[in-house]
């Protein structure tokens, strides 16, 4: 019998097994929250799933349309509010596993379960007759409506305007195209910068080449290595950004450069792998679409609806923080240079592979610390429990309950559910925070359900990170970057756990990107307070606290030469501005990609081989595969927010129960309720953000 025949009839059977059961994507989950039910889905559920529940949604869409009534908030905004449930569920479920646990299989379906949601986002963003049900309601209703129902209609309006609604048919018709065409691109995107990340892996045969790493972390490599495929005994695999961790510790200063070189080579096309030609028409079609939509550049059109509005705002502030900043990185690099040469001689040349290791050197002999020393009182359970959930419990009333009957999509998986002050339900959170191959780099936030009074729905919010699983028996030890990392993601679950609308579409983190990280930045200040830091702070094996002197040049160390840290920011925002201020008749080709990249850094004072952008072009995921582009700015600009709002905690008292209330009924409560700077300014009483205290925050 022929393979073609046989997979003929496999098909067929499993499509009739699929027509026997019901599809649990497609149904409500009984479970707690109506968390989705990973016992009983099967990878052969979502594209049938995706399928049903497009066409429902179309039919949603054509139900509001043909409507005889007049239009109306309620039959016309609310309406499509409570449209797309369906899809909602399967998409949210889908595409966490997509970015967390993207199997082969997955990665398939994704390819075809993309374009179908990009032609019903274009069908029903230039759906003529729904945005003039849109438009007749906000010309009528706007003035007589009032908080969420006023801000839902604004927000639809103005939504579909900006997609193109208003444009003739013509451009109409290039906008969809071009939609589909980026939605295409950034799939492959994805898929390339895992794939090549996974391969960029340094295998090391000999153990004495790992010499300067502790136990842990050569047992690390192994581990590794035979979840790779042990090519070697040891592996080094290469995490998102451009340094690499492990940089600090390793003697070997040939392996040094290979680790680096792996990691900024990973993707430019000096190997086999080459994302410049996907960077290049991403960011010609996107300053296409804004010219399209009349604007100069796609900076102009990204930036509008945020904070800083302008281009020209954004790089005030940046410019400012350079200018401060330039003599404190050169001072730094001259200072860890000179510590070198003092064991490596006087022609001894600092290389950007080299400073990572020496300054920690460097840090060992003046504060007499280095990870080795902490790492063993930051074991992740106890982190998690004893720091960021003590946080939010002294802070806002949270108590944490573990559900071990919750189904997960990998073992490695926690669910935990949530209670306010008064015991009442308020979210069900996951956390995933081990690294794997089918698993995209970096850490972040997301929901398989987001709250909506109006919906009737909790938050199920997710919280994913990328460290180190020890091997079994062993503890699972953070570095204090990674510690943060904890803190920070969970202040992004927070947004969502916390929140108290009616609507879906403003509830939560649905807000600007140069908002969206203030109570992420911010809850990163609850790692250091001293009541939470001595209460998750214990040694993994007596559960004894950090000793005082260890602790104090700990956090001592956390300032240590921070210009780096602020630099690799710096670069890479620039970049991001660079690429996306070009109309589309400039931007480079894919040859010049590399040199565009080096002008750029060299126009803004940034071009410094010891400190390199936090991303490359080549591997900037936040950019061309999330949805940062023309924004990564945020991260510095909330920064600043989130500086004056622990300066508030502080003086009020950083864990005082009536501070953390106002906190969240005037801020994390509220998602897109209201103006993003007025609920800035109802907790800080500051008509505008103070940016003076960020570089002293940072030690700088």
């Amino acid at each position: 019998m022929s393979v073609a025949i046989v997979s003929a009839m496999m098909t067929s059977m499993s499509s009739c097994q699929q027509s026997q059961r019901e599809n649990p994507l497609l149904q409500a989950s009984e479970l707690p929250y109506g968390a989705p039910d990973f016992s009983k889905i099967q990878t052969s559920d979502y594209l049938p799933a995706f399928e049903a529940a497009i066409q429902q949604n179309r039919d949603e869409i054509d139900s509001i349309v043909s409507n005889p009534e007049a239009p109306t908030f309620e039959n016309t905004i609310l309406a499509l509010e409570e449209s797309g449930k369906t899809l909602d569920r399967v998409s949210d479920i889908f595409f966490a596993l997509t970015e967390a646990d993207k199997t082969p299989e997955l990665g398939e379906l994704e390819k075809q379960i993309q374009p179908m949601i990009t032609e019903l986002s274009n069908d029903i963003s230039f759906n003529e007759q729904l945005f003039e049900r849109i438009r007749q309601v906000y010309d009528a209703e706007y003035s007589t409506l009032t908080g969420e129902d006023q801000k839902l209609l604004e927000e639809t309006y103005k939504s579909f305007v900006r997609k193109g609604a208003l444009l003739s048919a013509e451009k109409k018709e290039r906008m969809k195209d071009i939609n589909m065409r980026i939605s295409v691109l950034q799939q492959q995107w994805g898929d390339l910068l895992q794939e090549a990340t996974n391969e960029a892996v340094v295998w090391v045969s000999d153990k004495e080449q790992l010499a300067g790493l502790s136990e842990a972390d050569v047992e690390q490599c192994q581990k590794d290595a035979e979840s790779r495929g042990a090519k070697a005994p040891y592996a080094i695999v290469i995490v998102n950004t451009t340094q690499q961790p492990l940089l600090a510790s390793l003697d070997n200063r040939e392996l040094r450069r290979q680790i680096y070189e792996a990691s900024i080579h990973r993707t430019d096309g000096t190997n086999d792998f080459n994302t410049y030609p996907i960077v290049v028409e991403i960011a010609t079609l996107r300053a296409e679409q804004a010219e399209i939509m009349g604007y100069p550049n796609y900076a102009s059109y990204s930036l509008e609806n945020t904070m800083a509005k302008t281009p020209e705002n954004v790089y005030a502030f940046l410019n400012s923080l350079i200018a401060q900043y330039a003599p404190k990185a050169d001072a730094e690099t001259k200072a860890i240079e000179d510590f070198a040469r003092q064991t490596e001689g006087a022609d001894f040349q600092l290389q950007a592979y080299d400073r990572f290791y020496y300054s920690a050197k460097m840090k060992k002999q003046l504060l007499d610390v280095s990870d080795d020393e902490v790492k063993p009182y930051f074991n992740v359970d106890s982190v998690l429990i004893n720091g960021v959930f003590f946080a939010a419990n002294r802070a806002y009333g949270l108590t944490f309950k573990e559900r071990t009957d919750i189904p997960f999509y990998h073992p490695d998986m926690r669910a935990f559910e949530i209670f306010d002050k008064d015991g009442k339900q308020k979210a069900l959170f996951y956390c995933d925070y081990y690294r794997r191959p089918t698993k995209r780099g970096g850490a972040w936030m997301s929901s398989f359900a987001k709250q909506s009074r109006y919906r009737n729905q909790l938050p199920l919010i997710f919280n994913v990170c990328n460290s180190a699983k020890a091997p079994e028996g062993k503890p699972s030890l953070l570095t204090w970057d990674e510690v943060t990392t904890m803190f920070h993601e969970f202040g992004h679950a927070l947004h969502g756990i916390l929140s108290d609308c009616n609507y879906n579409r403003l509830s939560g983190t649905s807000v600007a990107r140069d908002f969206v990280e203030l109570p992420s930045q911010f809850n990163e200040s609850f790692a250091t307070i001293p009541e939470v830091f001595d209460n998750y702070a214990r040694h993994y094996e007596t559960n004894e606290p950090m000793p005082e002197d260890l602790k104090e040049r700990m956090l001592q160390s956390i300032t240590f030469q921070t210009a780096y840290a602020l630099g690799e920011n710096l670069a890479a925002t620039c970049l991001d501005l660079a690429w996306h201020m070009l109309p589309s008749t400039d931007i480079p080709s894919v040859e010049n990609a590399g040199d565009f990249e080096t002008e750029a850094l060299k126009k803004v004072g940034l071009l410094n081989d010891q400190i390199p952008p936090r991303y490359r072009t080549s591997y900037f995921n936040h950019v061309w595969g999330g949805g940062y582009a023309a924004g990564y700015y945020s991260y510095l600009w909330t920064e600043v927010l989130a500086v004056n709002v622990a300066d508030i905690f502080r003086q009020r008292g950083a864990l005082d129960p009536a501070t953390g209330g106002d906190f969240c009924a005037k801020v994390l409560s509220r998602g897109n309720t209201g103006d993003l700077m007025q609920m800035f300014s109802d907790f800080t009483g500051m008509a505008q953000p103070d940016a003076s205290g960020l570089l002293k925050a940072r030690g700088l």
